[in-house]
């Protein structure tokens, strides 16, 4: 499984919003993101949902550590340069061996909460043309992810990242988007509810909008993923919209 994202968030708050041209000349970035997929079972595949989940996650926990947001930490500047406005992301998956060599390179291993629960491992954004090895190498196609049984409601209060019914899209992709999801809904959260989310572990949940809901969400004043149209749909569609309380809250007392 390999999705390579060029998303274009709608947020006007990326920390390192660029002009275009000075973004297309600059040194191009991406995050990889990797999911354990194994053969046997047990742990066999992951159930598609908790993937999804244990991917934005990853990318929040990224975010959020010291190792990035600290201006001597070692992953400081390579997430500086990635958080341009393109949020690239590249989801590839590995078992066996191959997923003991790319857990052995820095980087954050999350873990999902289903029965076999989805591992998904982020690593400091690398250049597009400087991968290390152990990642280079991995797939770029492999198994699709489904959930044995309808995920549940989830419980009132939680973050959800609601994805767009009208698209069908791999697993590898639906990694990315809600990545990009997560990472719109942490850009536009202020100090104080930043600090709630870590320090209660970053829960949260993705689902697909139920029909007739969607368009209400895209109204809704919250964060919306766009994607750029690189792989699998259309250029400008509409992928995610981050529904986060606290953002929920704001975007009411600006209406």
């Amino acid at each position: 499984m390999s999705t390579s994202d060029d998303s274009a968030p709608t947020s006007p708050t990326s920390p390192s919003a660029r002009a275009a041209a000075d973004r297309d000349t600059a040194v191009q970035y991406v995050l990889p993101l990797v999911v354990r997929i194994e053969r046997a079972v047990p742990p066999g595949p992951p159930a598609r949902t908790d993937a999804l989940q244990a991917a934005a996650r990853a990318v929040l926990v990224l975010l959020s550590d010291e190792r990035a947001t600290d201006p001597g930490g070692p992953w400081h500047r390579a997430v500086r340069d990635w958080q341009d406005g393109r949020i690239r992301k590249v989801v590839r998956r590995a078992r066996g061996a191959e997923w003991r060599r790319a857990s052995a390179l820095p980087g954050i291993t999350v873990t999902g909460d289903g029965e076999h629960p989805a591992e998904v491992r982020v690593f400091p954004p690398v250049p597009l043309d400087g991968w290390p090895k152990d990642l280079a190498r991995l797939q770029v196609s492999g198994t699709e992810l489904a959930d044995p049984a309808p995920p549940a409601a989830p419980a009132p209060g939680t973050p959800v990242l609601w994805l767009n019914p009208e698209l069908e899209m791999s697993a590898g992709k639906a990694m990315a988007q809600a990545g990009h999801g997560a990472q719109l809904a942490w850009w536009d959260l202020d100090a104080a509810a930043r600090a709630a989310w870590r320090a209660a572990g970053f829960p949260l949940a993705v689902r697909t909008a139920p029909p007739g809901v969607w368009e209400g969400l895209l109204t809704a004043g919250l964060p919306v993923v766009r994607d750029a149209g690189f792989t699998e749909i259309a250029p400008g569609s509409a992928t995610v919209v981050a529904d986060h309380p606290a953002l929920r809250r704001a975007a009411a007392a600006r209406n």
